[in-house]
């Protein structure tokens, strides 16, 4: 389907060779304050040849917002958001009428479809993405706005060369450094390099690994991490949108990927529990936190306001320009060499999309834990303090009189014969 999110909800539209791409927006609160130029920088940061290491395919994609805002606030009425494809190559992709391309989405969209866009990805480009990155801006600007979430996301590996590979190995000392740094990174420390790896000693062996892959006419994947900072406490929807899952959800539906992990992840199941629990600690404001934070900020599949981290693993682009033997539609073998323009590694435009999904799981997350929230409020704060003290024992039963005035309605007709209080353990009052 093309549509995510269930009260903020996103339907994106276009293929990548079509008039243009984008999407429209439900559930953005009224009354944000919204232009074309709080949505842009996230797609200037996701386009096309933006440097040495991305495809040459010159696209400005310059978003224009066409409903949904007035004065620059918003209405609280869908928002359509447009971009135009304006470097489109069809010719370029002529063979594919006769072969499908290896490891791409050519002959899996003709078989459920029966039809395929003829040139480019169609539905399968990261020209989709835009309308997600659209979309994850306004996302982002309400939850800075309203709770000072921070979203930021960073290339963490490029083939071999990974700035995880001493945490994959279990040293606790990595972990620390790690933790450190996705407390304290910056889309400016992101953005200083065209890798977006912000830990310099790693940056020229990724740099080389992806021309390398360039000159051969080859690709090679990667893997980005992304650490939501301030999250709300409470989000997620156990036992089946786990907040986990929903991210994963959101992760593994962008074009290329092929894992995902939360928190320590795989290298968690090689620690003891004693080691990888969490503790709780009082923290300043009279909450809780975590010591430590193997979690990734989520227990039951519910936030629990310490960061949220996750990676997020990439393959090398599918569409290369080495000749590769493979097979026609009509299943006479041949050889493929594509001439299109692509990312010899996906990664580092991939930066902006894992941060604009990350924003629409919160966000609706959020929308829809509000929502819960309303209807807890709309109970008389009385009955919901005594509730409080009776379920986290802050004040004994012994002290703490009925929270309400129950009628106990006997067997003998179907009349109210007395009215009891309700003592904090349950029973009524005088009983044992």
């Amino acid at each position: 389907m093309s549509h995510f999110g269930t009260l903020f909800r996103v339907s994106t539209f276009g293929e990548s060779h079509c008039k243009g791409v984008g999407c429209i927006v439900e559930g953005v609160p009224p009354g944000l304050p919204l232009t074309e130029d709080d949505v842009q920088p996230q797609l200037t940061r996701r386009r096309p040849g933006q440097s040495a290491l991305t495809t040459p395919r010159d696209e400005k994609d310059r978003v224009t917002i066409l409903s949904g805002t007035e004065m620059g606030v918003t209405l609280g009425t869908p928002i359509g958001l447009f971009v135009p494809n304006q470097d489109q190559r069809p010719g370029d992709y002529s063979e594919t009428d006769l072969y499908p391309r290896p490891s791409h989405a050519d002959y899996t969209y003709l078989q459920k479809y029966g039809v395929k866009a003829s040139s480019g990805g169609g539905r399968s480009s990261a020209r989709e993405t835009i309308g997600r990155v659209a979309a994850g801006a306004i996302a982002e600007k309400y939850l800075a706005l309203a709770h000072g979430v921070e979203i930021v996301a960073f290339t963490s590996s490029i083939g071999g060369v990974s700035i995880r590979a001493d945490l994959e190995a279990g040293d606790l000392h990595a972990h620390d450094q790690y933790m450190h740094l996705l407390s304290t990174v910056t889309r400016t420390d992101v953005d200083a390099t065209d890798v977006r790896c912000p830990v310099p000693a790693q940056v020229e062996s990724m740099r080389r690994v992806i021309l390398d892959s360039r000159a051969k006419n080859d690709s090679i994947g990667g893997t980005v991490t992304c650490v939501i900072r301030n999250p709300p406490v409470g989000l997620g929807e156990p036992c089946f949108d786990k907040l986990e899952a929903s991210l994963a959800h959101a992760m593994l539906s962008i074009p290329a990927t092929k894992g995902f992990e939360i928190g320590s992840g795989f290298a968690g199941t090689r620690m003891p529990g004693s080691v990888h629990n969490d503790a709780w600690v009082p923290k300043a404001d009279g909450t809780l936190g975590t010591r430590t934070n193997y979690s990734g900020g989520i227990q039951g599949g519910i936030s629990n306001g310490e960061a949220i981290y996750f990676t997020v693993a990439f393959k090398p682009a599918a569409t290369i320009g080495q000749e590769q033997k493979t097979t026609r539609y009509d299943g006479v073998e041949g050889t493929l060499a594509a001439r299109g323009r692509h990312d010899p590694s996906v990664v580092p435009r991939a930066v902006p999309i894992v941060e604009a999904m990350a924003a629409l799981v919160i966000m609706d997350a959020l929308l829809v834990q509000n929502s819960r929230r309303a209807a807890i409020d709309a109970i008389p704060q009385a009955i919901r303090d005594k509730i409080h003290e009776k379920l986290t024992g802050k004040v004994s039963a012994d002290q703490v009189a009925a929270t309400a005035t129950a009628a106990a309605v006997v067997a003998s007709g179907n009349k109210v014969v007395e009215s009891v209080t309700v003592k904090a353990n349950g029973k009524p009052a005088g009983t044992k």
